[in-house]
C-alpha cells in the first residue's frame, strides 16, 4: 500500500464527523505520516477535539485521553511504582502515555511541572519513573489541544515544549454552509463516537518509513535552509528556527509529497509546511509570527531547476 492510499483512508474517514476543513484534515493525516506531535490552538467548540478524536480512532491503534487541570501530576500521565500489599512487592502501573495517541486535551491547563511530563514522551519516545526508562510502545503521537483566549487558570508552554511539536494548526469557523450541515446531522449521538477504524494502524511505521525515504533534491535542501537562515536574521524575531524545526520543516514537506503521491519534494511543499510547522518555533517583536513567515517565504528566492536531483553534495556554507 502506498502512502496515498493509506492517507486517503484517513482523510475520507474524518471528512464522516469534520466539515469544511480538508485543508487541515490533509494537514493532520501528513502529520500521523511520519510521527509527528500536533498542536491544535483555537477558541472554544470549533472542534479541536473533535478532529483529535477522529483522526486517532481512524486508526486502528492504542488510543487515550488525557483532560489536563491544574492539579494534574506527572505521575497521573507517567505512572507509578505502588507497594501491592497482598504480594508485598513494588509493581508498576503505567500512565496513560503508554499507548499510541494520545490526546491531551487543553494541555495549557497543566502546571509547567505536569506539562515536562511530557517532554521526555515526545521527544525520545520515553519515560523516566524512579530512575528506571521505560520505551512508550511504537508509534506514540500526541495530539494536544489548547484554548488561546482563556488565559485565567492556564501555564503557556514554554518554548521548549513548542519546539517539539511538529505541526501547529488551528481550525477556525467552519463555513455557513458546512456550519449547517453539521447543524443537521448532529443529534443524540455525536458521528464522532460512532467512528470506526479505516486504516491498520500496525502499517503506520511502514508509511512512516515510506514518507522518509520521499527524495529532497539538493536545490529543495537549499530552499530549506534558506528560510531557516531567514528567520534568524529576521528584524522582528528575537528568536529565528532550530535544527529540530529545519528537520520538522523537511519532514512536514516530505509527508505533504507522500499524501499526494509524489515520489519528491518541491518548494509548494515546502511553503505549505512553512505555514504548520514554523510560526510557533519563533519568538516575535512587534508584527505575529504567521506575518513574519509569509514575509520570509515571499522575499525567499525559490529554485526553479532541478529540485528533483540530489546527487552527491558539497560542504555546507
Amino acid at each position: 500500500m502506498t502512502c496515498k492510499e493509506y492517507a486517503e483512508k484517513i482523510i475520507n474517514n474524518i471528512q464522516k464527523v469534520i466539515k469544511g476543513k480538508n485543508e487541515e484534515i490533509t494537514v493532520i493525516t501528513a502529520a500521523l505520516l511520519v510521527g509527528g506531535n500536533i498542536l491544535m490552538e483555537d477558541v472554544p467548540g470549533t472542534g479541536k477535539t473533535v478532529l483529535a478524536k477522529a483522526a486517532a480512532k481512524s486508526l486502528s491503534c492504542d488510543f487515550k485521553r488525557i483532560q489536563l487541570t491544574p492539579d494534574l501530576l506527572p505521575s497521573d500521565i507517567t505512572g507509578i511504582h505502588f507497594f501491592n500489599m497482598k504480594e508485598q512487592v513494588f509493581e508498576l502501573r503505567k500512565g496513560p502515555v503508554f499507548t499510541n495517541i494520545l490526546l491531551a486535551d487543553e494541555i495549557n491547563r497543566a502546571t509547567p511541572r505536569t506539562q515536562s511530563a511530557l517532554l521526555e514522551c515526545m521527544e525520545e519516545r520515553q519515560v523516566t519513573i524512579d530512575g528506571e526508562e521505560l520505551k512508550l510502545n511504537a508509534p506514540f503521537i500526541v495530539i494536544a489541544t489548547q484554548n488561546p483566549v482563556e488565559t485565567s487558570g492556564t501555564f503557556p508552554l514554554p518554548e521548549a515544549q513548542l519546539d517539539r511539536f511538529l505541526i501547529k494548526m488551528s481550525l477556525g469557523y467552519a463555513p455557513r454552509e458546512q456550519e449547517g450541515k453539521i447543524l443537521a446531522e448532529i443529534g443524540f449521538k455525536h458521528p464522532v463516537d460512532t467512528l470506526q477504524a479505516a486504516a491498520d494502524g500496525s502499517l503506520l511505521p511502514e508509511m512512516q518509513k515510506q514518507t522518509a525515504e520521499i527524495n529532497v533534491g539538493n536545490a529543495v535542501m537549499d530552499y530549506i535552509l534558506d528560510i531557516g537562515e531567514a528567520t534568524r536574521n529576521h528584524r522582528s524575531l528575537s528568536l529565528g528556527l532550530s535544527t529540530r524545526g529545519l528537520l520538522a520543516l523537511k519532514r512536514m514537506s516530505q509527508a505533504l509529497a507522500a499524501v499526494n503521491g509524489e515520489s519528491f519534494v518541491t518548494p509548494d511543499h515546502v511553503q505549505k509546511a512553512a505555514k504548520y510547522v514554523i510560526p510557533h518555533r519563533l519568538i516575535s517583536r512587534g508584527i505575529p509570527a504567521e506575518d513574519a513567515v509569509q514575509e520570509i517565504i515571499s522575499q525567499t528566492p525559490v529554485p526553479t531547476e532541478n529540485i528533483a536531483v540530489n546527487t552527491e553534495r558539497q560542504p555546507w556554507k
